[in-house]
């Protein structure tokens, strides 16, 4: 049987607010006070350095924060028309396995990309979502005792510019890409982009919208 999910919308909301709220809510999802939860939303610009963070791809700090937080992967840019996606999720027996979850993440992303005719596709050896040898959505994630947090970033009407400070992920800012770089003269919702991800996220889970 599906199990249910609720999920909140946030933003532009600074990434220390949404951070606080994550763990909050880890907190809680451990002691079973919530059912799962999607937090989906924008945050103002900044740069986060996951674990795997070398410093050599920060290549000109830029004007704006920049925190270093426990998910895994190297440094990365959030920012305005970036849609980025939390899910607090309780790992069952049967969905423990990390790889695992990281490719349904992956799977949520190529199905919204595929409503648009973007061809969203895994490259193997990296985490995250590319089109051709562009990079669209990057994947970071963190788990506590199977309850999970941070998550993805995928880039709707990004300034792909904002990504030039640093190597993304590693990699050269220039492979970054965006759905709106993919498809100029479209007008793209962020909202309806956010509605697709939740019905993707319910059907790559196996999880059921929670009634109010």
């Amino acid at each position: 049987m599906s199990r249910p999910f609720r999920w909140q919308l946030f933003g532009p909301e600074p990434y220390e607010t949404v951070y606080a709220l994550q763990k909050h809510l880890v907190a809680d999802r451990l002691a079973d006070r919530i059912p799962d939860t999607l937090l989906l939303g924008e945050h103002p610009h900044i740069i986060t350095l996951g674990r795997g963070t070398r410093p050599e791809n920060i290549l000109n700090p830029p004007n704006i924060p920049i925190v270093e937080i426990e998910r895994g992967g190297d440094v990365t840019y959030h920012g305005p028309g970036q849609l980025v996606g939390y899910p607090i999720f309780n790992l069952e027996e049967g969905e423990r396995d990390l790889h695992q979850y990281l490719r349904k993440l992956e799977a949520v992303i190529i199905s919204v990309l595929d409503q648009y005719d973007i061809c969203g596709e895994r490259k193997p050896g990296w985490t995250g979502v590319w089109v051709g040898e562009s990079k669209i959505a990057s994947i970071g994630v963190a788990v506590k005792k199977w309850v999970t947090y941070h998550g993805f970033a995928l880039n709707v009407t990004t300034d792909l510019a904002c990504f030039d400070p640093i190597n993304p992920c590693g990699l050269s800012a220039t492979v970054m890409t965006s759905m709106q770089a993919l498809l100029p003269g479209v007008s793209l919702s962020m909202e309806q982009v956010q509605e697709q991800v939740i019905a993707a996220i319910s059907q790559a889970f196996d999880r059921r919208f929670l009634s109010d």
